[in-house]
């Protein structure tokens, strides 16, 4: 049931669009994000941290980086780099990258559905990225990175979407990583009831990606209600959120690699294997694609670890590769107690080839690398359903949203 809304975005002129948005700046390594920053004066990343070009902004004085954002943001639309909608609107966003089309529905949606659990989580976020984000948002009014929202097929909200894609596109371009993205503009009255009503009547969604994008809304929400009189129609109530269907959301695999055996020779790890996992040895590099199954790589090579029954069960946590994994190999052979902390391991998204893996090992960097099988969307589901956290670093969700294409820029 979650309550969306049309909203008149905020987005780059048409002609400087491929110079104004970004990727999040996470995406980047300090060095890369003040090159483009300094090299590109238009560029989104301005909006996000102008530490990148003025260094005296930096410290304690948080005041100077909020003023310096609304300063450029303020500049940024009186320029017209960034215009506003005339008409309020919900917008199809598709986007095409790696050989995968991705097409969903760009709205805002209501704090409340959030906050009452119409909107279901699967992981746990950390009270310090959420402040951070959240002050942020107090601070300038401007939510640039929408959260991904997934939902069981709706034949309604099909039934639009399948009539605009037969359109134009509004948007339709090529950003600098090859990804290719275009967004048709839904107005029409009619249109927009059908999607609104559409939405009102599915009972659950779930969050895909972008959880402390979601809390730190919610948290920056009820502040500003506290503000004004508890107002739950205000725009800072709402918002970006890309809903996309259990069939268009792509989830990688999260591999491992750990830096040393704990101790242990190869041979000794794989005697400790052998109670838990069936090990055979691979003549090439083993990318699995069955539940339960691993690939791993030493320095003798690659192997397939078939995880024994008596492992998992029908837990929804439990089942999991990476609880696996972390249950009976991580934690008991290589005494990493808690992932997220340790120094020991490191995370490469599924995109990261093989190849990328092996090196890492065969160099020294690391004593062993784990590849695994994608979590399923349907696994997702069941871990939000009952109400449940994956482990740290449990998927990788595709796609990932271009910072500043459409921006919801509220006031309050």
């Amino acid at each position: 049931m979650p309550r969306i809304k049309p909203f008149c975005a905020l987005k780059p002129a048409a002609a400087l669009l491929a110079k104004v948005v970004t990727r999040p700046l996470e995406h980047y390594s300090t060095g890369q994000a003040r090159l483009i920053a300094s090299e590109n004066p238009i560029s989104f990343l301005h909006l996000i941290n102008p530490e990148l070009d003025n260094p005296y902004l930096r410290g304690s004085r948080q005041e100077l980086v909020f003023k310096k954002i609304n300063e450029n943001l303020d500049d940024f639309i009186e320029q017209q780099v960034l215009v506003t909608e005339e008409l309020p609107a919900i917008y199809i966003y598709q986007v095409k990258h790696d050989g995968l089309l991705q097409t969903g529905i760009w709205t805002l949606t209501h704090i409340s559905d959030y906050l009452e659990g119409h909107i279901k989580k699967h992981e746990h976020t950390v009270e310090r990225r959420e402040k951070l984000l959240a002050e942020y948002l107090q601070q300038t009014d401007l939510d640039a990175n929408p959260v991904l929202i997934t939902y069981h097929p709706n034949a309604q909200v099909k039934s639009i979407m399948e009539k605009y894609l037969a359109q134009k596109p509004a948007i339709d371009f090529c950003f600098a990583d090859a990804t290719e993205h275009r967004v048709w503009t839904i107005n029409e009255p009619n249109d927009l009831t059908v999607l609104v009503d559409a939405f009102a009547q599915i009972p659950v969604v779930y969050i895909a990606d972008g959880h402390h994008r979601a809390a730190s809304m919610a948290k920056m929400g009820l502040h500003k209600r506290a503000r004004h009189a508890n107002d739950e129609a205000a725009e800072f109530n709402y918002f970006s959120t890309v809903y996309m269907d259990t069939q268009e959301v792509k989830v990688l695999e999260y591999n491992r690699l750990v830096r040393d055996l704990a101790g242990l020779t190869e041979e000794a790890f794989l005697g400790a294997l052998a109670a838990a996992f069936e090990v055979e040895k691979m003549p090439m590099p083993f990318k699995p694609t069955i539940l339960h199954e691993f690939g791993m790589c030493l320095k003798s090579g690659w192997y397939k670890l078939k995880a024994k029954s008596h492992l998992y069960s029908d837990d929804p946590v439990g089942c999991l590769d990476v609880s696996v994994l972390q249950d009976h190999i991580l934690l008991p052979i290589l005494h990493i107690n808690d992932p997220r902390t340790d120094a020991r391991i490191t995370f490469e998204g599924g995109k990261t080839p093989l190849s990328e893996l092996e090196k890492q090992v065969n160099n020294g960097t690391n004593a062993v690398a784990f590849v695994l099988v994608p979590t399923a969307i349907a696994q997702l589901i069941n871990v939000a359903d009952a109400d449940k956290v994956m482990p740290p670093k449990s998927t990788w969700v595709e796609p990932k949203f271009l910072v500043g294409l459409l921006s919801h820029h509220f006031k309050g």
